[in-house]
């Protein structure tokens, strides 16, 4: 049974000063990916860069790079390559999700959606999923270009199951982890997976790793999932409340169902099932006064742990070391949400 640690007290970390040993990747990974514009069309060229430019933090990316990443901290080509696949890959589903949730922003900017319009946009994002793919199928054995098909398949199947369940207020905490595991997890599973496989570390290594990057991904998805009502746009850099107003149905949704009386509870249905003008302040004060930020915060500790114990037995290994500093930024994120 994992344990739950406590946030760290000293300063607080947040991704750049985990990615600052990255630096040199992360302008490989930059170079690479202007480079792949001029494999679209002309006319789409600019669409593109919009989106690449707009790629925020890189966590994926990250994840390749820390899975397979050496005492030497050298830049490996095919991580780079495979690096920028995983990128490609995630910026689609941000594209198509954005259409979905009518969201103004992202990464502080006009969304896609917003700069070209939903008809166009939905096509720019099956684009970039083509071009991950064309990328994946230049490594020298299919096995790169089979696993990425494989977790951009599970990753579309969590946005249609998700889709299809807006609205629905019978979705279950089952439903719910089973959605994230597919639409985030699965991509940060299958970055780890890559990024210590092409390395060459022993398969035992690259399954903890990989059970590390799904249980990072999970917790990731439960905080995004969280600070969509206890964040500040300005600081997260996107349109927050757009789960109430979309009717998905998360994990702070979910517990507080939970612990309302049936009349409020009716409400709440008749707000997530469009039926009435959505009301995230009134829910947010409902949420803190049943606690519910610590109860999602609890559940975001319990991933981590669970994925730190995968890596345990790898303790020594340079990527271990790397993997683990990820748990303790998004420990720190969510103190940074309470306050």
């Amino acid at each position: 049974m994992a344990t739950v640690t406590q946030p760290s007290t000293g300063p607080m970390r947040d991704f750049a000063s985990v990615f600052g040993k990255l630096r040199p990747h992360m302008a490989a990974l930059d170079a690479f990916l202007r480079e792949q514009i001029a494999a679209f069309e002309p006319e789409i060229r600019a669409m593109a860069d919009y989106c690449i430019d707009a790629s925020g933090k890189r966590i994926r990316p990250a994840l390749v790079f820390l899975s397979g990443g050496n005492d030497r901290n050298l830049v490996q080509p095919e991580l780079v390559k495979v690096a920028a696949v995983v990128e490609l890959v995630h910026l689609a589903t941000l594209v198509h999700d954005d259409i979905m949730d009518e969201a103004d922003l992202r990464r502080g900017r006009r969304t896609a959606t917003r700069e070209y319009g939903p008809e166009a946009a939905v096509l720019l994002g099956d684009a970039l999923f083509a071009h991950a793919l064309h990328l994946a199928s230049q490594f020298p054995t299919p096995a790169v270009c089979r696993a990425v098909s494989d977790s951009t398949r599970k990753v579309c199947a969590g946005e249609i199951i998700q889709t299809l369940r807006r609205g629905d207020a019978n979705v279950s905490l089952v439903d719910y982890h089973r959605v994230i595991d597919l639409k985030t997890a699965e991509l940060f599973r299958v970055s780890c997976a890559l990024g210590s496989e092409l390395a060459g570390y022993v398969p035992g290594f690259v399954i903890a790793a990989a059970r590390f990057g799904r249980q990072l991904g999970v917790a990731y998805q439960i905080y995004d999932d969280l600070a969509d009502f206890f964040g500040h746009e300005k600081k997260i850099g996107k349109t927050l409340g757009t789960d109430l107003h979309s009717g998905k149905m998360t994990l702070p949704l979910l517990l507080l169902l939970e612990g309302i009386e049936s009349r409020e509870r009716s409400e709440l249905f008749a707000e997530i099932r469009g039926e009435k003008p959505a009301r995230p302040a009134h829910w947010i004060a409902a949420m803190e006064d049943k606690g519910i930020f610590d109860r999602v915060a609890l559940e975001i500790e319990n991933e981590l742990v669970t994925g730190e114990d995968a890596l345990a037995p790898f303790a020594e290994l340079a990527p271990a070391k790397g993997l683990r500093q990820l748990s303790d930024v998004l420990r720190d994120q969510v103190t940074v949400l309470r306050a």
